[in-house]
């Protein structure tokens, strides 16, 4: 009797009837040690790196259970008549996935990157996700390293690229933003030859891309006026940004087009802008661009917006590295009211860890923000630039700053600094567990 696999999963809690499970030996736990439970569970059949003895049900011995899984990725995606649209960069992956998906849904069915599920076991699991009834898959790319690109663009195979920036994270193996660039153009080796290019032309080092497969990117910006670039920008505050696109070619216009992203910060107008491009080469109209870019909603720990009772929370926690930080700053920023920072550690920044913080705690310094609590060991370099430039500005700046070791720490004396009626920020690395202060907070 066949039998048709019903999903494929490497955590052994999400094992399906009639599925199968790919035993990874992790950093913290050996999925072998579940394959037992997952045949119990209804699996259909196995992958694994080892000879099972006494196991009469079906498994597949692989040398490497990594390999396999993306493999098998590659040859699956292979098999569907799909567009794929394959988003990389330093900052604002995630948001301008959302954003190309909440435009692209306004004439295909859609499928999407969930959550972080954007690296070499994450990837290679989205795309078994997919169904022969999807128009389009979103899909988010994430690396830290030389070669992952390559590996991950195997499985994509995109049809369309785009990179957002090239910033300053994964630096300890990256080393450099050449570096970065290096790396992140990677993702034009395995795309379709036929394919699409899109950049951000206001980026020094992606505009040395000249062509690729022996054609022009298309380029988006602000600045950069010889592609498609947004003018007549008006800030909504927490409400969002509108903005004018210009120069881009669609099914029903040439001529350039309002449009509200209601999503708060400059950076979006940025994600606005790629989605509208990938838009105009996948066929949709103005007014289609249009009402996507308008529907989009964010998630949690990426900019998403919380009103309390008490509090209007940003909560940015998933992730952090100085540029994202910035632009993170410059949102709460654009509040009403008393404007407050609780900014932690960013990891993988290299050698030059102390000083990235550092600059953040100047960058703040320029900014209007009334408190800032710095939580961790990095995050007081942020705390030291903050409290540098208040010396040095004292006339001007009037910043109160808290630095904290622990959340246990700050969470004894919040509610002596928070106060009702603020806008709050809360941004950090995701190993630092901010989500615990968002709760906290929304709670009270």
């Amino acid at each position: 009797v066949d039998i048709e696999i019903s999903a494929i999963t490497t955590d052994s809690r999400k094992i399906q009837k009639n599925g199968m499970f790919i035993a990874i030996c992790g950093e913290k736990s050996d999925g072998h040690d579940y394959i037992g439970k997952c045949f119990d569970d209804g699996a259909l059949c196995c992958i694994s790196e080892r000879e099972l003895p006494g196991e009469s049900r079906p498994y597949i011995q692989v040398e490497s259970s990594l390999t396999a899984l993306k493999q098998l990725a590659a040859y699956y995606r292979q098999q569907l008549d799909i567009k794929v649209v394959g988003i990389t960069g330093s900052v604002g992956k995630t948001s301008t996935k959302e954003t190309i998906a909440s435009v692209l849904a306004q004439k295909y069915k859609v499928k999407k990157t969930q959550g972080n599920f954007n690296n070499e076991i994450g990837l290679p699991l989205t795309v078994f996700t997919l169904e022969e009834s999807d128009e389009i898959a979103v899909l988010e790319m994430g690396i830290s390293d030389f070669g992952e690109m390559t590996r991950l663009t195997a499985i994509a195979c995109p049809d369309v690229c785009v990179i957002t920036n090239i910033g300053w994270c994964h630096l300890e193996n990256l080393k450099t933003r050449d570096g970065i660039l290096k790396a992140k153009t990677e993702i034009f080796k395995s795309m379709n030859p036929d394919g699409t290019v899109i950049l951000n032309g206001d980026d020094d080092k992606l505009i040395t891309v000249d062509e690729v497969n022996g054609k022009k990117p298309v380029r988006f910006g602000i600045s950069y006026k010889d592609g498609v670039y947004a003018s007549d920008i008006k800030n909504l505050g927490l409400d969002g940004t509108s903005f004018v696109i210009n120069g881009l070619s669609c099914d029903d216009t040439s001529k350039a087009f309002e449009v509200t992203v209601p999503v708060p910060g400059y950076h979006m107008v940025y994600n606005a802008l790629a989605a509208a491009c990938v838009g105009a080469q996948s066929g949709l109209t103005s007014v289609q661009i249009q009402t996507g870019i308008s529907k989009l909603k964010t998630i949690a720990g990426r900019n998403n917006i919380i009103k309390t009772d008490k509090y209007t929370i940003i909560d940015d926690c998933y992730n952090a590295n100085p540029v994202s930080m910035k632009a993170s700053v410059d949102v709460v920023n654009m509040a009403l009211g008393r404007k407050v920072c609780i900014l932690g550690s960013m990891f993988e920044l290299g050698s030059d860890e102390k000083n990235l913080h550092y600059d953040v705690g100047q960058y703040i310094g320029t900014r209007n923000i009334d408190v800032l609590i710095t939580i961790g060991e990095l995050a007081k370099h942020i705390a030291m630039g903050a409290a540098d430039y208040k010396e040095t500005h004292y006339e001007a700046y009037e910043c109160n700053i808290h630095s904290y070791e622990t959340i246990d720490d700050f969470e004894k004396e919040a509610g002596s600094i928070i106060k009702n009626g603020d806008s709050i920020l809360i941004k950090a690395s995701h190993a630092m567990n901010f989500d615990r202060i968002v709760t906290m907070l929304s709670e009270q």
